[in-house]
């Protein structure tokens, strides 16, 4: 009898104990939700409402820019002088500046056939123009092959110079840097640079040239970026969503209103003279592009953005390599901002709006604000007013900004816009990442100058046609498990638990769904599966 006694009563205290805890929890969560939690959290939303006005401002500001431009037809010949390149009979082919044409390469087993080969059939004098391939590449195998394809070209009677250093040190801007010492350097006028993955076409020097000869104010011309493997899955298509209004859109209004925007790293051309003036390539971040453009820009020098003008490239085709691409994209520029504020600020050789361009519009909104109000406000504050509805987040703020920053964005990829609810939720799961970087680089934390080459497939994508043809969902299994989108996944799903026992604000739909993303990418499944068009 007692043995027995005994074991009814174990389950009875121990409900008891439990039913204790929960009710010392629902206490502290009573006594600390009044007069902390809900002050602190309507704080938050506010400066993320202000934060969206900021966005939804500069959207609507570039919005009508665009259309502007597209309206009255301020196309580059328009505003800048532009001739063909004729040939002199006394001069002959002096009378064409020299080029150099940089090909900086890491490792480029897949593409550094298809990159020197587009470089080396740039229609151009052949004594007015030199091929320089820069290759860090540190597998012997890779290199050896670099070299005999130059070798190959040479052979040809294309100039073509191969390049290799002791180290990688600096990176891109290292080689770039290192690459503009040579002495037959001394005799060009300017350079044009392409990434390993990137293919001009034969008239794109033609096509460039002729504004950086009859317009010495200008330092660089720069092409728009054409996606070869957009259609390969559903991870391209909603690069290629972002990307496009990021070309369609903000360099063309950077290029129309104020002459400057950030160089893309690739598919341009610098005036030698410009690029020395600013002086020359620096690896103090990750994004040396963007610093060396914004240098430029403060010495006095104008940009000039071509989007007709288009080079082919490829767009991160795995989630690991889009996730370390991101990384990059969103630390450095944060950091350069950190770096170059001040000095934008003192700067007396440009106007006072180009300057407030460049703090206000340029950096903070699109590379500060823009990453962490999307992550805190979509995913940590607005889930977190349904536990705490004595908070409550207007209409106006919840959803009509969002929606039309949304639309914004979309217009720029209209093939792409029945993929708009797919990109919402990769946006927001990428934001996490983009937060994470973007308040690395401000404080210069560790990874601030993490560079890992984006992983490329040139040829290889050719044995993917089979995926397109199919139609048919595949999945690819990361690494690791990313803990970061793990956690806000389970914060996600618990709260969309609570919205439908408790809740009133009706939240539970899109809390479940995009818990749901953010756990497909915190396993590394990204789905290959090529939508129709």
């Amino acid at each position: 009898m007692e043995r027995l006694s005994s074991t009814t009563i174990l389950p009875e205290a121990f409900q008891g104990a439990k039913d204790d805890i929960t009710m010392q929890l629902a206490l502290i969560w009573s006594q600390i939700k009044a007069p902390l939690i809900v002050p602190l959290l309507r704080i938050a939303v506010f400066l993320c409402l202000f934060m969206s006005v900021m966005m939804l401002i500069e959207r609507v500001y570039m919005g009508i820019v665009i259309t502007l431009v597209k309206l009255f037809g301020r196309k580059p010949e328009k505003r800048y002088k532009w001739e063909p390149m004729k040939d002199d009979v006394e001069l002959g082919n002096s009378s064409y500046p020299m080029v150099l044409v940089q090909v900086p390469m890491f490792n480029e087993r897949e593409v550094y056939q298809l990159s020197i080969g587009a470089a080396c059939g740039l229609s151009w004098p052949s004594d007015r123009i030199i091929i320089q391939v820069l290759d860090d590449s540190t597998d012997p195998t890779i290199k050896e092959l670099v070299q005999l394809e130059c070798q190959r070209w040479a052979s040809k009677g294309v100039n073509i110079k191969y390049e290799v250093r002791d180290n990688r040190s600096g990176y891109k801007a290292g080689a770039l840097k290192e690459g503009m010492k040579r002495n037959y350097v001394k005799h060009c006028d300017h350079v044009a640079i392409f990434d390993a993955d990137f293919q001009p076409e034969p008239d794109f020097l033609w096509r460039t040239i002729p504004f950086l000869v009859h317009n010495p104010e200008l330092a660089l011309i720069q092409a728009r970026w054409k996606f070869v493997n957009a259609d390969e899955c559903l991870m391209t298509r909603m690069q290629e969503m972002s990307l496009d209004y990021h070309f369609t859109v903000e360099q063309e209004v950077g290029s129309s209103t104020y002459s400057f925007f950030g160089f893309n790293g690739t598919a341009g051309v610098w005036r030698i003279a410009a690029l020395n003036e600013a002086g020359g390539w620096k690896d103090r971040t990750t994004v040396e592009d963007m610093d060396l453009a914004v240098r430029a820009s403060l010495k006095g020098w104008k940009f000039l953005y071509l989007s007709d003008l288009k080079v082919k490239n490829e767009l991160p085709s795995t989630f690991k390599a889009y996730r370390y691409q991101q990384h990059r994209w969103s630390c450095g520029p944060a950091n350069l901002f950190r770096k170059m504020v001040m000095e934008i600020i003192r700067n007396n050789k440009v106007t006072l709006w180009k300057k407030i361009y460049v703090i206000y519009s340029f950096f903070f909104v699109r590379k500060v604000v823009a990453h962490i109000n999307t992550f805190v406000f979509y995913c940590i504050i607005l889930p977190a007013t349904v536990v705490v509805p004595e908070v409550v987040v207007p209409k106006w703020g919840a959803v009509y900004i969002p929606s039309v920053i949304t639309i914004l964005n979309a217009v720029g990829t209209p093939r792409s816009l029945h993929l708009l609810v797919f990109w919402i939720l990769f946006e927001n799961v990428m934001s996490l990442h983009r937060t994470k970087a973007t308040i690395i680089g401000l404080l210069e934390a560790s990874r601030v100058n993490e560079w890992i080459v984006t992983e490329k497939l040139g040829d290889a994508l050719k044995s993917k046609a089979g995926v397109k043809a199919l139609k048919k969902l595949k999945f690819r299994i990361g690494d690791r498990i990313h803990l970061l989108e793990l956690g806000v996944a389970f914060y996600l799903f618990f709260i969309g638990v609570y919205d439908v026992m408790f809740g009133k604000n009706h939240f539970f739909i899109y809390l479940f769904v995009q818990s749901i993303a953010f756990f497909i990418m915190a396993f590394g499944y990204v789905g290959t599966f090529v939508p129709n068009s």
